[in-house]
């Protein structure tokens, strides 16, 4: 393992690379161009808040925030998962003609949705001000493990599900299937309190259930995080991010000659 890292270290160059390509020619040729970043998240925000709202009314005081804090984490895990299955066959000519390490593709995917997230964040934060919503500081020291945990978990599925798109193609249509239903799964448009509880222990091997209650206990609730809560997000990131990477490195040998 620490071998792996040592020679991504090495490349660490070319991560940047590829992720400043990713950022610069996401929206490019577009009007609106870098600010679809804001836009594509607050159009969604304002629809579920619509429709949760005043259709099927969730009795949520600021309704509006208790989903954005939810809805941006779980817009860049679905994107990692979903769009982050093609990233290592969009560059079938790069891996076939020359040498480096696999994992660069994957990780230069992911951290440039993580960073679209981090400056997403920044209108969290102004709505947090403009409505005096106001922060616990001392909850808020967690943020930034909580976001390093999903980027790790994120990592590790875009890992797993790179590689196996190699060799099956239909996986990448599949999971956007998935993640469509994965996200009514997930606490995303409403409490897990709704859960019934003969539920609970399936519901709790979602990985992202963790993931969106620690921050909503964050950012909306101004609490720290669930111990039970963030333990789990800690282990389910790690667990995957070791699944991705164990599946990657065993089907990485034969990616060039599938490409």
């Amino acid at each position: 393992m620490f071998t792996i890292f040592s020679e991504i270290y090495k490349y660490r160059q070319m991560v940047f690379s590829l992720v400043h390509k990713e950022l610069r020619g996401r929206y490019k040729g577009s009007v609106l161009g870098f600010f679809w970043t804001f836009l594509g998240p607050l159009l969604q925000l304002i629809v579920y808040t619509f429709v949760f709202s005043i259709i099927m009314r969730q009795q949520i005081e600021k309704y509006y925030l208790f989903l954005f804090v939810a809805l941006v984490p779980w817009i860049f895990m679905s994107t990692c998962v979903s769009s982050g299955a093609n990233c290592v066959f969009i560059y079938g000519d790069l891996v076939k003609k020359i040498y480096f390490p696999r994992e660069v593709l994957p990780i230069s995917f992911v951290t440039s949705q993580f960073v679209n997230m981090l400056y997403t964040f920044v209108v969290i934060f102004a709505v947090i001000i403009f409505t005096r919503h106001g922060v616990n500081f001392h909850a808020l020291l967690y943020l930034p493990v909580i976001m390093i945990v999903e980027y790790f978990l994120a990592l590790g599925m875009t890992l797993l599900f790179s590689s196996i798109t190699v060799f099956v193609r239909d996986i990448a249509y599949i999971l956007g299937i998935v993640t469509m239903a994965w996200q009514f799964l997930t606490p995303v448009m409403y409490p897990s309190s709704l859960v019934p509880e003969k539920y609970l222990p399936i519901w709790n091997l979602n990985p992202m259930v963790h993931v969106i209650e620690a921050y909503r206990d964050i950012l909306y609730f101004k609490k720290v995080p669930n111990l039970i809560t963030l333990g789990s997000a800690v282990a389910m990131g790690f667990f995957f991010l070791v699944l991705g990477e164990f599946i990657f490195t065993r089907l990485q040998k034969s990616f060039a000659e599938n490409l």
